[in-house]
């Protein structure tokens, strides 16, 4: 079977995925807003079916990729397309959860059957062909950090040219403030061959942390941010929650925009503080944090009274997404005073 070679360039030319979120339809017999991803879900090894959460390895159907995407905002992920035809690709992926494992949670693999969820092949296909060409092996490899896929490599790949690529990787999520960690328990040996479900969960979340995720999980934002609120007011140094606050937020202001019309009309109209404040959530979701930073720091300068003062509030906001000790933000903090006095 003939292999891609392997390539750190997969790491430039990363391509906008969010489109791919409306991608997926709900299971048959899901009740509105519940995903295929929801608490208990487990893939056909045992592995846990929320991505984001917890275990290194976890697997995502058609139906659920959104969940995944939506993960991909706070922890690197990485991809991994395999059937049970080919054996290779399940080898591969349990050495692959074993990498996850062995960095302590610092990523998390996401296993795809291509036999049951042709659908994720077929709309990364585009992707894959720009940077592939023909596949022609499995498994298909491809890291995903703030909804973007980063075609890594096609065919089986000695570990140690993959420990490279992945340290690569996560060292352009830390850039990019993706630097959630997943739980790894005692237990979690990721994929097995019997198919036997894993009774270990590793350490459990806060309450108020785990009731956001399963908000997160059916899509009710609402509930969501009102889980964050309580955490913080019982603690309000619990900066996870502050960053869980603000990314639910930015999700929710998100997640009904036409990605292509917020951006025409922020174009369209560069004094209309709205379409700029859209066209930063959008930028933000894309993974462009420093251009949604510098769009609202030239709309304070070219602005003045109400609309001034709503492009600043909006984006000390959007520091608070991102996090106070990120270099982007504290340059970005500099910038806004510059363009303010």
């Amino acid at each position: 079977m003939s292999q891609q070679p392997f390539s750190p360039a997969a790491l430039r030319g990363a391509v906008d995925l969010s489109g791919l979120k409306a991608r997926g339809t709900q299971p048959p017999g899901a009740a509105p807003g519940v995903s295929a991803g929801a608490p208990g879900a487990t893939g056909p090894d045992g592995s846990s079916g929320v991505p984001g959460r917890s275990g290194a390895l976890v697997h995502a159907t058609d139906e659920t990729f959104e969940s995944v995407v939506n993960a991909s905002l706070t922890t690197p992920l990485v991809l991994v397309l395999w059937t049970p035809q080919v054996p290779e690709s399940l080898q591969h992926l349990r050495e692959l959860a074993g990498a996850a494992r062995a960095a302590d949670g610092r990523f998390q693999v996401v296993a795809v059957d291509l036999a049951t969820s042709p659908g994720i092949m077929q709309a990364l296909t585009p992707v894959l062909q720009q940077a592939f060409g023909q596949v022609s092996a499995l498994p298909v490899v491809v890291g995903l950090l703030s909804g973007q896929p980063m075609p890594f490599y096609v065919g089986v790949q000695p570990m140690e040219q993959v420990d490279q690529l992945v340290e690569k990787f996560l060292e352009a999520a830390v850039t990019n403030a993706v630097t959630g960690r997943v739980e790894i328990g005692p237990d979690d040996d990721g994929a097995q061959e019997d198919g036997a479900a894993e009774d270990g969960e590793g350490p459990a979340l806060p309450p108020l942390h785990q009731a956001a995720y399963e908000a997160i999980d059916r899509g009710d934002w609402a509930a969501a941010v009102t889980s964050y609120e309580q955490a913080l007011e019982q603690d309000p140094s619990d900066e996870m929650a502050r960053l869980g606050l603000g990314q639910v937020r930015l999700l929710e202001r998100t997640s009904g925009l036409d990605l292509t019309a917020v951006r025409q009309a922020a174009a369209d109209r560069p004094e209309d503080v709205q379409a700029q404040i859209q066209a930063a959530d959008v930028d933000l979701v894309g993974g462009h944090v420093e251009d949604g930073f510098l769009r609202l720091i030239d709309l304070v300068r070219r602005t003045s009274e109400e609309d001034r003062d709503a492009a600043r509030k909006h984006l000390i906001e959007l520091f608070e997404v991102v996090g106070a000790h990120d270099p982007r933000v504290q340059k970005a903090r500099s910038a806004l005073m510059s363009a303010l006095f």
